[in-house]
């Protein structure tokens, strides 16, 4: 067998996870794990994703330390206490991929325009690499349209538009980059028969999407 055909028998399905008002009540640059607050449902909801055979990943923008409120050390402590959280539900998380620039607010070395900062697809590239993810069957769910826009910058096969904070569906029209679904939360998604018939149906590959603006956040 070519090694071009193992690396992809190798290849495994991902969802890819936004961490603020997706998996956590986004209070705007939580840093601590006292103001960390689960959106409900979500753990048992990754849970079945992972049962499903899905990796699960989280990419997250982290603006808050480009602008300087919070460090890295800060952002590595309530990580490893999240990810703690997730294995206890039996959701373990395979890898965290975060971004800490920013274009225009960062500070000093973090103030640049980077590949990984989403709307750009670069933290979706580094998981295909590191963990020999297949984007054209894996899935994102986000609750922005910079979410859906770097899944298809990435060639993300299924992408999924949550409502911030799992409170209500969401609004956005994502007219460039338009979300395959849309539920109020994770686990709304999870419930769905139509998210269950999209995972368990082989994805087609879909065109990387060319936008890479900055989000203002």
């Amino acid at each position: 067998m070519a090694a071009e055909e193992l690396v992809a028998t190798a290849a495994r399905r991902a969802a890819f996870l936004d961490r603020d008002g997706v998996i956590n009540v986004d209070h705007g640059y939580v840093h601590r794990i006292a103001d960390f607050a689960f959106v409900p449902g979500t753990l048992a909801a990754a849970a079945e994703l992972a049962h499903r055979g899905l990796l699960l990943v989280v990419v997250t923008n982290q603006a808050g330390i480009a602008r300087g409120y919070y460090g890295e050390d800060d952002f590595a402590r309530l990580t490893h206490w999240m990810e703690g959280r997730f294995a206890e539900a039996g959701a373990p998380l395979a890898a965290v991929y975060h971004c800490p620039h920013h274009a225009t607010e960062g500070q000093g070395a973090l103030r640049v325009a980077c590949a990984c900062r989403k709307p750009a697809p670069g933290m979706f590239h580094a998981a295909a690499r590191d963990l020999h993810v297949d984007l054209a069957r894996s899935v994102v769910f986000g609750d922005k349209c910079d979410d859906m826009r770097a899944g298809s910058a990435a060639g993300v096969g299924l992408r999924v538009l949550l409502g911030k904070d799992g409170l209500a569906a969401p609004a956005e029209a994502c007219a460039d980059a338009p979300p395959s679904l849309r539920f109020a939360s994770l686990a709304e998604a999870v419930a769905s028969g139509a998210l269950r018939r999209a995972l368990d149906m082989p994805l087609a590959p879909v065109a990387p999407h060319a936008r890479s603006a900055q989000s203002p956040t």
